[in-house]
């Protein structure tokens, strides 16, 4: 059959008879100072919490709440204010953190050793299954009492606590993240010879790295919150407390604005951390290696 008796039948419905320019379409346009604005993320966070903070001050003056149960924002954050200004916050942040800091060390130093056996060995690997699935469901605030009875009131018995909130979170969402790496990507480092800690660092790591953030961000929350709840229970370290002990004493002694304040600070914090530290890691990593949208 030659070319010319060809014939080449299409269908109506995919055709299309005027193909004329598309109209009234912005295929690039110049971004307002006012979208520009608004496109800073900060500046959207901000406008959230500035917008809670005018319904809270709003409802405590319409409502005439009673100031002992409910204070109002404006005289919580003057509390705050002189707080800061006089050291006595300052003092208190202190005392927490620096738990806090060795605790979350201390249990990041723990489970990248469990990780370790976990990719050098079977056992290894099935020994770190059975204890995450043991211990990841127990409340850490639920071993306060034996932690007590180890090491006494002080900062050990919280820092042991702090660990074993991190510890745990960290080191499932990391294994998982490691089970995970495609088998090519294995094969690339077995290749170049690579075993033992250069082969998790060098192959391992950056390819789960987004579910290695995912279980720092959920240890420090855990170990965060977990610490806090600790002093609310005992939080007196030869005779001062950090945050927690600071709202269990001032609400004991019913100052209902210094519970505000240190609330206020317990929050600051934890978005300051979430904000300008894991923020940062996730836009030098994950999203410019285009591991996540």
């Amino acid at each position: 059959m030659s070319d010319s008796t060809l014939e080449i039948y299409v269908r109506s419905e995919f055709t299309a008879d005027d193909l004329s320019a598309a109209k009234d379409v912005d295929v690039e346009r110049q971004l307002s100072p006012l979208e520009r604005f608004w496109n800073i993320n900060a500046v959207r966070k901000l406008s959230i919490l500035l917008g809670l903070i005018i319904a809270w001050e709003a409802y405590t003056r319409i409502s005439e709440v009673e100031p002992l149960l409910f204070p109002t924002f404006s005289s919580s954050f003057a509390v705050l204010w002189e707080t800061l200004l006089n050291g006595f916050m300052l003092e208190k942040i202190w005392i927490t953190i620096n738990v806090l800091v060795v605790g979350y060390a201390a249990g990041l130093a723990c489970a990248a050793l469990f990780l370790i056996l976990a990719v050098s060995t079977r056992i290894g690997s099935d020994f770190l299954s059975t204890m995450t699935a043991m211990f990841q469901p127990l409340p850490a605030i639920s071993l306060l009492p034996l932690a007590m009875l180890w090491f006494g009131l002080g900062a050990p018995a919280l820092i042991f606590i702090t660990i074993h909130s991190v510890l745990w979170a960290v080191a499932l969402s990391t294994h998982v993240g490691f089970m995970g790496v495609s088998e090519t990507q294995r094969m690339v480092g077995r290749n170049y010879g690579l075993k033992g800690i250069s082969y998790i660092f060098k192959i391992l790591v950056p390819a789960a790295f987004t579910s290695i953030l995912i279980g720092l961000k959920v240890g420090w929350a855990f170990a965060w919150r977990t610490l806090i709840g600790a002093e609310l229970v005992f939080g007196a370290l030869s005779g001062k407390g950090g945050l927690g002990w600071m709202i269990f004493e001032k609400g004991d002694n019913l100052d209902t604005p210094y519970v505000f304040a240190a609330l206020f600070m317990v929050i600051v914090i934890g978005l300051l951390v979430e904000n300008l530290i894991f923020r940062n890691i996730e836009m030098k990593t994950v999203d410019k290696w285009g591991m996540q949208r």
